[in-house]
């Protein structure tokens, strides 16, 4: 069973920060869900204009694709990055299929961090900030993991394809801003966000 040989902190404080990120905002993407069921009709707080609001996208079949809420699903997976992060500190050394399963599982989030991009821009027509603030973590953090198990060998790459990755990593914050910048370009195309505000 191969293990990592390096413990990565900085990436471990960052899964701290980032999962908790994420954990405030499914929680109060919960919150929201629930005065929703409890106060039908009334506006949300996180509600401020047509455009920029989070209620519906709650009250949409895309806020609850498997048959309960999505936030519950940020408040149960946002636990997995702080954890990770967590036991790093701790001095654990996670062997490869640990670092490609969780991987996959970031992958997975990504996915569906993007379909849900596309669905509240292209379909709903709005920008949910709970929902921006979870979008703005999930990207970083896949990134980060992905090019950390690249460049240490967990994921398999070549050697070149591995330098590559060592050194994108360190371009980390750049490339966030990047995929940023990508999303805001789209919403702007589409909903013309500036003028709208």
């Amino acid at each position: 069973m191969q293990r990592t040989d390096d413990s990565p902190r900085v990436l471990a404080v960052f899964l701290i920060l980032a999962g908790a990120i994420g954990e405030v905002a499914a929680f109060a993407l919960t919150l929201e869900k629930l005065h929703t069921l409890t106060s039908p009709g009334e506006a949300l707080s996180c509600d401020f204009s047509v455009l920029v609001q989070c209620g519906a996208n709650l009250e949409s079949w895309q806020g609850s694709v498997f048959g309960f809420p999505n936030p519950l699903l940020g408040i149960a997976g946002w636990v997995a990055p702080i954890a990770v992060g967590v036991a790093i500190l701790a001095g654990a050394r996670f062997a490869r299929w640990f670092w490609v399963l969780f991987n996959i599982g970031l992958a997975g989030a990504l996915g569906f961090v993007i379909w849900l991009i596309s669905q509240s821009i292209f379909v709903l027509g709005t920008l949910c900030p709970w929902c921006m603030v979870t979008w703005a973590v999930t990207i970083p953090v896949f990134l980060a993991v992905t090019l950390y198990n690249v460049s240490r060998g967990n994921l398999p790459a070549s050697a070149g394809i591995r330098r590559v990755a060592s050194a994108l990593y360190g371009w980390l914050a750049p490339l966030t801003v990047a995929c940023y910048l990508v999303i805001a370009i789209v919403a702007q195309l589409r909903l013309d966000v500036l003028r709208t505000l």
